[in-house]
């Protein structure tokens, strides 16, 4: 994944996409970001979740700047948005995303929402970039609550 990210920030160099190129350095440094906490070269699942948290504050971002009427600054996180998304895999149907969690709750045994926490970490190992986090716990919770 970091050749990717690689190949593809020196790609948009050569083209002059500055929007382009600013969003995977921005991509580039907190993957870098994330090896130096970790004190080691990021894996791929570890590279999604940083992917993941960089498209929440986008989303976050443009909800914040929509309620303020910047729209100049809605399209440039927008963009960015995009760019991050392109080095995700799929999002997760919400059919897929109930039939792994349902998996998930027979794997483990919960039986109510007290065993909400067991069931998000080992449903979020599943599925870190391909399902929005937010969704992924409504999802436990209304199946667990039933």
């Amino acid at each position: 994944m970091k050749e990717r990210i690689d190949s593809d920030m020196i790609q948009a160099a050569k083209a002059k996409d500055k929007i382009r190129l600013s969003a995977i350095r921005m991509i580039k440094t907190a993957v870098h970001n994330r090896e130096i906490d970790l004190k080691r070269p990021a894996e791929d699942t570890e590279i999604l979740q940083v992917l993941s948290s960089l498209t929440k504050q986008r989303n976050d971002s443009i909800e914040q700047f929509r309620k303020g009427g910047r729209e100049d600054l809605v399209s440039k996180e927008t963009q960015e948005l995009q760019i991050i998304k392109s080095f995700m895999p799929a999002e997760m149907s919400k059919e897929e995303l109930e039939a792994e969690v349902r998996k998930v709750i027979s794997e483990t045994g919960a039986a109510g929402p007290k065993d909400m926490g067991k069931v998000m970490k080992a449903v979020m190992a599943r599925v870190t970039g391909k399902a929005d986090g937010k969704m992924v716990s409504e999802m436990v919770k209304s199946i667990l609550s039933a």
